[in-house]
């Protein structure tokens, strides 16, 4: 029975200890940030412009697609001062086919917990605010993603949010299984059935 145990125990580490990961890394410009009538924040018209982590590296381009999304109600502070935006909201990635970047939507999810919206005062009297949560969702492939972040930026210069902005930059960090990882792990699955139903015969 022990020796049972042992082998059961090595079938599940082996695959968990080579179970790797996959990171694309998607950058975005432009675009209009809005407060949307439901409470939250609204992203539109902002241009994919970076891809990282696609096979053949990184690929740039003034417009491989769009970034868009809206995030929950604000649950505290202010659009002007920074506060906390609840979870929920979509998130949407898509490619144009432009550079090697695929054609239609790579990423879709929501936002996993409350999106953090932080104002900035700079040295120069001017004003940044970034907003900044986690997501979860997933890749045009079907993988669920195990780790997602989301960051944007804007400048509203020496005045504050007011309902309406231009966006400076955003970044999407998508974290996924590779496939071959999974399989190591389904593999170590199937031994361990495998050498349950054995004992169960015996």
């Amino acid at each position: 029975m022990k020796r049972t145990l042992v082998l059961a125990v090595l079938a599940l580490a082996l695959p968990m200890a080579v179970f790797a990961t996959s990171s694309i890394e998607y950058t975005n410009s432009g675009g209009t940030l809005t407060a949307s009538a439901t409470g939250g924040l609204t992203l539109s018209g902002s241009d994919l412009v970076a891809v990282r982590g696609f096979p053949g590296g990184l690929i740039t381009g003034n417009d491989l697609g769009s970034v868009s999304f809206s995030t929950g109600t604000l649950m505290s502070g202010s659009l002007d001062q920074g506060g906390m935006f609840a979870a929920g909201g979509t998130f949407t990635i898509t490619g144009n086919g432009t550079n090697g970047v695929p054609n239609g939507v790579l990423f879709t999810g929501t936002f996993s917990a409350p999106v953090s919206w932080t104002l900035i005062t700079n040295s120069d009297g001017t004003h940044n605010y970034t907003l900044s949560g986690s997501l979860t969702g997933m890749t045009a492939s079907g993988f669920k993603t195990v780790g997602t972040t989301f960051q944007l930026t804007i400048n509203t210069g020496k005045g504050f949010f007011d309902e309406s902005a231009t966006v400076g930059s955003g970044d999407t960090n998508i974290v996924v299984p590779e496939p071959g990882s999974l399989g190591l792990l389904g593999t170590g699955l199937i031994g361990l059935a495998g050498m349950v139903r054995r004992k169960l015969k015996a």
